[in-house]
């Protein structure tokens, strides 16, 4: 499916553990996950207490979850958090990681890219990506193309 965007999705979660969030519904003045469509992905963070992450989940209709298919930043070094128990907010945010500006920089009209990938990373179902190299992939990394998706290095 496609990866989409929405504004002012929010809802709250009491499931605890590394596995995929339950939805509890919206919150007051926002809208549901509904918003992002049965199987499609998303950026998502899931935020309660000093526990946070953020990444890329898959929004499905039944059952209202959420799976967290790729950790892009967390309170676990990056990793999946194990997330006790208590309340916790899931909303559809836009990494910093992910902007034009997030990977590199960006100068007027330049798009900078580092040219070494330091982090696993997934290229989701629904997007592509583009590098300019020459690209080197660190020992112990792993970049996943999804079927169907392209990685161009040019």
């Amino acid at each position: 499916m496609a990866l989409i965007v929405k504004d002012r999705v929010k809802e709250t979660t009491t499931t605890t553990g590394t596995g995929t969030i339950t939805l509890g519904g919206a919150v007051s003045g926002f809208q549901a996950f509904s918003a992002i469509g049965d199987g499609n992905t998303t950026f998502y963070t899931i935020a309660g207490g000093g526990e946070w992450e953020v990444g890329v989940g898959t929004y499905t209709s039944s059952g209202t979850t959420l799976s967290r298919d790729t950790v892009l930043d967390s309170s676990n070094s990056g990793s999946l958090v194990n997330f006790s128990a208590g309340t916790k907010d899931v909303f559809v945010t836009y990494p910093a990681e992910r902007t034009i500006t997030g990977g590199g920089g960006g100068i007027g009209a330049l798009v900078v890219n580092a040219t070494t990938v330091t982090e696993n990373y997934t290229i989701a179902t629904g997007t592509n990506a583009q590098s300019v190299g020459p690209m080197t992939v660190d020992s112990g990394i792993t970049v996943t193309i999804s079927s169907g998706q392209r990685w161009l290095v040019v």
